[in-house]
């Protein structure tokens, strides 16, 4: 039966309200927020849907930034918007890229935290990893991220933001009037970058919302897959409310060992997130649910844990996403053997599931699945360490 125990977070969101005296950030508002926003500032009621229709395209279609540049509105207009909105995104600390193209950046949000997005180039798609919250709640002993405390979630504006930036450095904006190029660089997203995305749910589905909007970043809710660790309550209104691709955190058959790997295991275990996952709506043959299952030498990666994955996700369409641990620094685990990795994938193949095993990205800059975590926290623990061993801590 599942757990319908209420989510409590003790988790902060930074409003949409600026200081005072300051403008108005427009990314991430929905459509409704929008109208209603420009209504605010003096948009007559009945002119506020096609306007924000209009500043909705100039925003997400075409990535202008500047009012000015507005050209489908009158000069006075555009001028009253310059005093009192913004059109601001995260700024770019960092970028590294990795010898196989992997492209990491290091973004600074409102607060001046930080947050890690991953762009990853392939021959058919062009993936960005993007953040849902600045650390993250979750501990799972595998995890760099989870070594981060949470620090805040991430606003809509924040995480689309993030959308936004990699498009810049992509170069990847269409041209208002040029012809039409269906070539996508930044094809897919995933949600599997710092935090859980279902514990920051509303801000992470308005996010979507705007990728998804035909007359904005155009991305196909099938090209999006959100990642959860297992928020139980929350997988339903996943399908009902954004409608895109689900993957499950899930890393061991057993709740005696998922309880050490992933502790939100404790909260709701592995037969409450199996029961979510068959009731989930969207679940079908063409569209599967990923389970991501990370290779950890001599702790989940027998030929026994392979044959009880395959019982316990019977009758869910489904495919395995098997990933070799990406070590980093003081981590706990090693990596499972390339020829444990195989044989593991085969017993699951063999049973009618698909079993890719993924090639790590990105290693040489840490960019890897399970290695981000935001450079001045990298930091701030190198700091600490070397103080404890000189004996200051």
């Amino acid at each position: 039966m599942t757990n319908k125990a209420p989510i409590t977070q003790d988790v902060m969101t930074i409003p949409r309200k600026p200081p005072e005296g300051g403008k108005v950030n427009l990314v991430g508002l929905t459509r409704a927020a929008l109208s209603e926003t420009l209504i605010a500032h003096g948009t007559p009621e009945k002119q506020a849907r096609m306007r924000a229709g209009q500043i909705w395209q100039w925003i997400y279609q075409w990535g202008v930034r500047d009012f000015a540049a507005m050209t489908n509105l009158a000069k006075a207009y555009r001028a009253e918007l310059e005093d009192h909105f913004e059109v601001a995104l995260p700024e770019v600390v960092s970028k590294q890229v990795s010898t196989d193209g992997t492209r990491k950046y290091l973004v600074r949000i409102t607060g001046g935290h930080e947050v890690e997005v991953v762009y990853i180039p392939e021959a058919d798609r062009g993936t960005l990893c993007i953040s849902s919250q600045v650390g993250c709640t979750l501990t799972c002993s595998f995890c760099h991220t989870g070594t981060q405390k949470l620090v805040r979630n991430l606003t809509a504006g924040e995480i689309v933001g993030q959308i936004m930036v990699a498009r810049d450095d992509l170069n990847e904006w269409p041209v208002p009037g040029a012809p039409k190029d269906e070539t996508r660089l930044l094809s897919n997203i995933v949600l599997m970058g710092m935090g859980e995305p279902l514990y920051n749910f509303e801000n992470v589905r308005d996010a979507m919302k705007i990728a998804m909007d035909p007359e904005g970043i155009q991305l196909s809710r099938r090209r999006i897959t959100l990642s959860t660790s297992g928020v139980v309550p929350e997988i339903h209104r996943t399908a009902a409310e954004i409608g895109c691709m689900l993957a499950v955190s899930f890393h061991a058959t057993t709740d005696e060992v998922r309880d050490g790997l992933v502790p939100i295991n404790k909260k709701w275990n592995i037969a409450a997130l199996l029961d979510a996952l068959r009731a989930y709506p969207k679940v079908s043959n063409s569209e599967r649910i990923t389970f991501e299952y990370v290779m950890l030498n001599g702790i989940n990666d027998s030929d026994e844990d392979a044959r009880r994955l395959v019982k316990l996700i019977e009758g869910i369409p489904a495919k395995i996403n098997l990933i070799p641990f990406n070590e980093w620094p003081g981590a706990p685990y090693k990596r499972s053997s390339n020829n444990r990795i195989r044989a593991f994938a085969d017993i699951i193949y063999k049973a009618g599931y698909a079993s890719p095993i993924r090639t790590p990205r990105g290693e040489d800059i840490m960019a890897a699945c399970g290695q981000l975590k935001s450079a001045t926290e990298r930091a701030r623990k190198s700091r600490a360490a070397i103080a404890a061993e000189a004996g200051l801590g």
